[in-house]
């Protein structure tokens, strides 16, 4: 379910901080297939980027609500928690690859020199469905 999931939604709600205060920002992802990791891009003049650099830890949700009433009982959301790490090298290469074939009309602004391409290493994924049906999913340590 989680990669029905992740393969339909193009957008998730990255949260960050700043000393304790939370911030959220609309991003494109992309989920790698062992769904470890989840990847982004951000420009390095972003709020989020400053956010992250000082505090690495975030949580992803992603969702597939409708905006009927029907949501209540049939949407699901789904958290993950973990830790943002900015990409280079090979590795750079190898997720730029998933996120631009997930997203090809983002191509131009993920090579862009200015832009930082992020993997989120998830420790968990709390899934939400069914109206207050929660489970946690683990998925790896933190290191």
């Amino acid at each position: 379910r989680l990669r029905q999931l992740f393969q339909a939604q193009q957008l998730g709600v990255l949260a960050s901080q700043n000393g304790g205060q939370p911030h959220t920002s609309l991003v494109a992802f992309a989920a790698t297939a062992d769904l470890r990791h989840l990847v982004f891009a951000t420009t390095r003049t972003t709020r989020k980027y400053a956010y992250l650099k000082a505090d690495a830890r975030v949580a992803l949700l992603v969702d597939n609500r409708s905006h009927q009433d029907t949501d209540f009982h049939e949407a699901m959301a789904v958290t993950a928690y973990g830790r943002a790490v900015e990409l280079s090298g090979a590795e750079r290469d190898g997720y730029r690859e998933l996120y631009v074939g997930k997203h090809p009309h983002l191509r131009e602004f993920a090579d862009a020199p200015s832009c930082a391409l992020l993997a989120i290493a998830v420790r968990t994924y709390s899934v939400a469905d069914r109206f207050q049906h929660v489970v946690e999913v683990p998925v790896t340590p933190w290191t």
